[in-house]
């Protein structure tokens, strides 16, 4: 059997790794060109891996263009794993593998098919999410089941969190499939009916931060886009800042000192002998969360201290 490889995410890295200390032989793996992969969220370094183990690296801009695609075919490959790559792969690009494609969809398919599935599971306020193993298909998401992981979503994990997880599934599922690979087997099963939407792209503008809505919805987009996606932002006094934590605070209402307080207000510093625990609270339509990390787009950072001390009592968050 030979076997390929391609991706350029993070959540890639632990199962190629993976594979290769199993003594599996990869023929080659195809990773974005290091200018492509700057403009990707969750980008990691491929070729320091494949540089250590001797694996042939080919740095290609879209998996579907004419150069990739006669590569793929000149490798004459029986299974390719696509773990943690973005582009839609063309029914041409699939058939250039003998037995199949393998990828992994980070949900519990059929449930959150398409783009961003853990950003959105934590924008929404899930409690559980997943890993799917499946068989490529020209429907996108829509191939046969080979295994899933499922995990729970606490109320502490943010998106980098989950998708280490989703990480260490994609290594243990593909190290439970690969010995009835090798023995010739192709299996999978197909995935139940469903008719639910399909999740929408993500883009950096949708990263705005509404605050006249409850302080937990607040929190969980926090955290569902902080790094290493582009972060979720608002504007102060003029100025575009990222947030890149927060946390929630209790109640269901503006806190007392400001009752009434029109969401987006500042409510006034949050101090502690804990300098992770210093920031800024900010009332939303129900509740407040506490800004603890934030960044402007001119490269200042604000944590700790130096974040409470900021004299923005009364002033108001705004979208631009």
């Amino acid at each position: 059997m030979r076997f390929g490889w391609v991706g350029f995410h993070l959540e890639g890295i632990p199962a190629l790794q993976g594979v290769i200390e199993a003594g599996v032989p990869i023929q080659a793996v195809f990773t974005l060109r290091p200018d492509v992969a700057a403009t990707r969220s969750g980008a990691a370094d491929y070729r320091s891996l494949c540089q250590r183990f001797g694996v042939p690296l080919h740095e290609i801009v879209h998996i579907n263009d004419a150069a990739s695609r006669e590569l793929l075919k000149n490798l004459a490959l029986d299974v390719v794993f696509v773990i943690g790559w973005s582009q839609i792969l063309a029914p041409e690009t699939l058939r250039t593998a003998r037995v199949g494609m393998i990828g992994a969809h980070a949900s519990l398919l059929p449930r959150n098919r398409g783009s961003a599935p853990i950003n959105w599971a934590l924008i929404r306020g899930e409690h559980t999410s997943g890993n799917s193993l499946i068989w490529l298909a020209e429907s996108v998401d829509g191939g046969d089941l080979i295994d899933q992981t499922e995990f729970p979503i606490t109320p502490y994990d943010t998106c980098a969190s989950l998708y280490d997880r989703v990480a260490a599934s994609n290594r243990d599922m593909i190290l439970r499939v690969l010995p009835r690979l090798l023995a010739g087997e192709r299996p999978g099963r197909p995935q139940p009916r469903h008719r639910g939407p399909i999740l929408a792209r993500r883009r950096p503008a949708d990263g705005l931060i509404v605050w006249d809505q409850p302080a937990c919805a607040v929190y969980n987009f926090v955290r569902a886009l902080t790094k290493p996606y582009p972060g979720a932002f608002s504007w102060l006094d003029g100025r575009r800042w990222i947030v890149w934590q927060a946390a929630l605070l209790p109640g269901d209402g503006p806190p007392p000192p400001a009752p009434g307080a029109a969401p987006g207000t500042v409510l006034g510093p949050l101090q502690s002998p804990l300098r992770d625990a210093c920031g800024q609270v900010v009332a939303c339509a129900h509740g407040a969360v506490a800004l603890l990390e934030i960044a402007a787009d001119d490269g200042e950072v604000l944590r700790g201290p130096r974040l409470s001390e900021q004299p923005w009592t009364g002033r108001q968050w705004t979208n631009g």
